[in-house]
């Protein structure tokens, strides 16, 4: 089994760095230049003793009294996240899922730019989608290779997405979006995290089913 790297910032804290990025740039955008940890936390669903706790492994960042100014918190987060940069991904599976994903352009205002897409289909090869050209996945490697991606998104069918990712990985690609309803094994040095929108509908569904009716509540 192929044990993490360690990481100064622990995982489930970074993920919640990104959501409270999310919400700095919106509230930047709107003209907010302050805000106090109970706004931030209650805009990001987090309790603000955890939120606090989140925002001490960027060191001291607030004023007491005053709260946080917006675009200062917004920068730092973003330069421990690495978003102040554009990184370079290519998606692989150019069905409905993958298709959207290469559409959506909202993945370039948060530093992150489509530059290969790929796909097996010979009725997809030579598609615009996103302002990109669909290229055969036989050439995954090349694109790899002249482009300088460092993630890799797949978004193709389970039965060949670990082949995909195994390329992906020796190709030099050192992180990898999986969206393929499979769990993928990855080399040491390689990150993978897995979206299965399937699973996530199932606990939505789990979730309702436990709700007590208010009618039943009240009885």
């Amino acid at each position: 089994m192929i044990q993490p790297r360690p990481r100064s910032i622990p995982e489930a804290t970074v993920a919640r760095l990104a959501v409270y990025l999310r919400v700095l740039t919106s509230f930047a955008d709107g003209g907010r230049t302050t805000v106090s940890s109970g706004d931030l936390a209650s805009a990001t669903g987090v309790n603000p003793a955890g939120l606090r706790k989140d925002l001490s492994h960027l060191g001291s960042c607030g004023v007491r009294g005053v709260g946080y100014d917006v675009r200062a918190l917004r920068e730092r987060i973003a330069r421990v996240l690495g978003a102040e940069r554009s990184r370079a991904c290519v998606l692989v599976g150019l069905g409905n899922l993958g298709s959207a994903l290469a559409d959506y352009a909202g993945f370039g205002s948060r530093g992150f730019e489509f530059v290969g897409l790929l796909d097996a289909a010979p009725e997809r090869v030579g598609q615009r989608i996103g302002g990109l050209t669909v290229q055969d996945v036989a050439d995954l490697e090349a694109v790899v290779a002249a482009t300088q991606a460092s993630i890799g998104v797949i978004a193709t069918p389970a039965d060949v997405a670990q082949q995909v990712c195994d390329r992906l990985a020796a190709a030099g690609v050192r992180s990898i979006l999986n969206f393929a309803p499979v769990t993928l094994s990855a080399p040491a040095g390689v990150d993978v995290r897995h979206v299965d929108l399937s699973v996530e509908l199932q606990v939505l569904a789990f979730l309702g089913q436990q709700r007590v009716p208010v009618g039943e509540a009240s009885a």
